[in-house]
C-alpha cells in the first residue's frame, strides 16, 4: 500500500472540491477523517471525491463522495466535473467513464469549461426519493414555510438525482428569502429520511432558471450541480421550462438538458487550483511545487 495519495484541491462554479486519489491504496476514508481534511485549510471541501480502483469484475474507477460533514453523496455534478478535469490533465483522455452510489456516470471534457457529464435518471416516486409518507404526485407536494394559511413558499417539487431534492418555487429574486435559516430545518424535516437538498428556483424564460440551494451535509453553496439538474428535471415536469435550460447559480451557470432518453446531462467548468499529497498514516497534506 502507497504511503501517500495525491490531491487537487478544485472547485466547480466556486463549489470547493477535494479530488482524493486512492486507486494506489487500500485506504478507505472514514467520516471522521473526511471530516478532518475539511477542517484543513490546505485541504478544504464543500465535497470530497475519492477516487478507488474499479471494484471485481468493474473497469470504472470507483468514487465514493463526502460532504463536508462527513456524510455520504450519493451524487455530485461539480465534484464529477472536477474529477473529470484532474483525469483529463493526468492522462489527456477525453472521455470518461466512473462508478458512484448513482450508478455508472459518463464525462466528456472539451475544454476546462465546457465538461459535460451524465448524471442517471431522475427518480419521482416517493418511495425512491425518498419521502417518509406517500405523495402520488411529486410534482408538488405538502410541505409549507411561514405561518398556516399565509406560508412564505409552499408546494415545493421533489426529486432524486442521485441525492434527494426539494425544489421551490418563487417568483421573485431567489435571494430575497432567508435560505440560511431555513434551509438546515428542512434538510431534517422528517418527511426525508435520507435529508435533503432545499433548493429556491425561479423561472426567468422558457430556457432558463436562477437557483440557491441549502446543501445536504454542506450548508449554503455557491453552486449544486445535482440541484442544478433536479430544478431543470422538475421545472420540465411542470411544463414551466424545455427540457434543455441554462441554470444561473451565484457561482456561475450550468447547462442541463433532460434528453428523450430520461437521462440527464449537465455541461460547465471546473478549475484546479492546487495539487498536494495526503500522508494516509497521518493524514496530513502537503502542497506539490515546481
Amino acid at each position: 500500500m502507497t504511503a501517500t495519495a495525491p490531491f487537487a484541491k478544485m472547485n466547480g462554479l466556486g463549489n470547493e472540491i477535494l479530488v482524493v486519489d486512492l486507486r494506489g491504496s487500500s485506504k478507505v476514508l472514514s467520516a471522521d477523517e473526511a471530516m478532518g481534511l475539511a477542517l484543513n485549510s490546505t485541504t478544504r471541501f464543500e465535497q470530497l471525491m475519492a477516487i478507488h480502483a474499479p471494484k471485481p469484475g468493474q473497469s470504472a474507477p470507483h468514487i465514493l463522495i463526502y460532504n463536508n460533514d462527513g456524510s455520504p453523496a450519493g451524487a455530485c455534478g461539480n465534484g464529477m466535473r472536477c474529477v473529470a478535469l484532474a483525469e483529463h490533465l493526468k492522462t489527456g483522455g477525453d472521455t470518461f467513464a466512473f462508478e458512484t452510489a448513482a450508478g455508472v456516470l459518463q464525462a466528456t471534457v472539451r475544454s476546462a469549461t465546457d465538461i459535460s457529464v451524465t448524471m442517471g435518471r431522475p427518480r419521482f416516486a416517493w418511495a425512491d426519493i425518498p419521502l417518509s409518507e406517500p405523495f402520488n404526485d411529486t410534482r408538488h407536494i405538502e410541505l409549507e414555510i411561514g405561518p398556516q394559511g399565509s406560508p412564505i413558499l409552499h408546494s415545493p417539487s421533489v426529486v432524486n438525482v442521485g441525492n434527494p431534492h426539494c425544489v421551490f418555487w418563487v417568483d421573485d429574486d431567489v435571494n430575497g428569502y432567508d435560505l440560511a435559516r431555513f434551509g438546515p430545518m428542512l434538510e431534517f424535516h422528517p418527511l426525508f429520511p435520507e435529508r435533503a437538498n432545499i433548493s429556491l428556483a425561479q423561472v426567468t424564460t422558457r430556457t432558463s432558471l436562477t437557483l440557491r440551494t441549502w446543501e445536504r451535509g454542506a450548508g449554503l453553496t455557491q453552486a449544486c450541480g445535482s440541484a442544478a439538474c433536479a430544478a431543470g428535471v422538475s421545472a420540465a415536469r411542470l411544463k414551466l421550462t424545455d427540457r434543455t435550460v441554462t441554470v444561473t447559480l451565484p457561482g456561475g451557470s450550468l447547462v442541463i438538458d433532460w434528453r428523450a432518453d430520461n437521462e440527464i446531462v449537465m455541461t460547465g467548468p471546473a478549475i484546479l487550483e492546487y495539487t498536494g499529497v495526503i500522508d494516509l498514516a497521518t493524514l496530513t497534506p502537503s502542497l506539490v511545487t515546481g
